[in-house]
């Protein structure tokens, strides 16, 4: 009898691993630690803001509608709560993207901002913070990357048979993704209008002739 069941058992696991659960398996967690790295470069980056504002402020104090996006786009980004279920789930998914990248643009906004006060680009802390910035979104870049392969690669396999049918039989769905519609307009500086173009100067009245 035990006998019997050592190879029941013996058979099962065969069947699983030829029906591709264990691919899922190894895929589904890879997925989970790719995603467990965008977060966490994610918030490196939100850890900056309050330093990377308080010092432009010190410089710039006039540029609040700039500070006060900034602000705002990190406030919201941490209102959203992640949790494992959220790759899960597309709606949420999108929610969480899209306020990341207001916090991107509204960064990219503030460091072209800073541009026009020299003495705050040569301040010390403001240059260390500016390249520490720099390094998380180089980060944040190749976990995203890595994720989005994690998941494309999973999303094929429970898409193609048999595997389909034992992702469908233990409960596997596919997870959503970052979109790359708009990368390349998100990769470029923002255009910053520092006011509007000062009127032309009249031209000059002619001299009247000489008599």
């Amino acid at each position: 009898m035990r006998a019997w069941k050592y190879l029941g058992g013996l058979l099962m696991v065969l069947a699983l691993s030829g029906c591709g659960y264990n691919r899922i398996q190894q895929q589904d967690e890879a997925a989970t630690a790719g995603w467990s790295e965008v977060v966490n470069q994610y918030q490196r980056r939100a850890d900056l803001v309050p330093n990377l504002v308080s010092t432009v402020k010190g410089f710039a104090a006039q540029e609040q509608t700039v500070l006060l996006g900034v602000t705002e786009a990190r406030a919201k980004v941490g209102s959203i709560q992640v949790t494992p279920e959220l790759v899960n789930n597309p709606e949420a998914f999108a929610k969480y993207q899209a306020a990341q990248g207001e916090l991107t643009q509204a960064l990219k906004s503030l460091l072209a901002v800073t541009e026009n006060y020299p003495d705050l680009k040569s301040n010390e802390n403001f240059r260390d913070l500016q390249a520490q910035l720099e390094g998380t979104e180089n980060r944040i870049a190749v976990a995203r990357n890595r994720y989005i392969e994690a998941v494309r690669e999973y999303n094929v396999t429970i898409r193609s048979f048999p595997s389909n049918l034992t992702a469908k039989l233990f409960s596997y769905s596919t997870k959503p993704n970052f979109t790359v519609e708009n990368e390349a307009a998100v990769a470029r500086p923002p255009t910053v209008d520092f006011g509007a173009a000062a009127p032309a100067a009249p031209a000059a009245s002619a001299a009247p002739p000489a008599r």
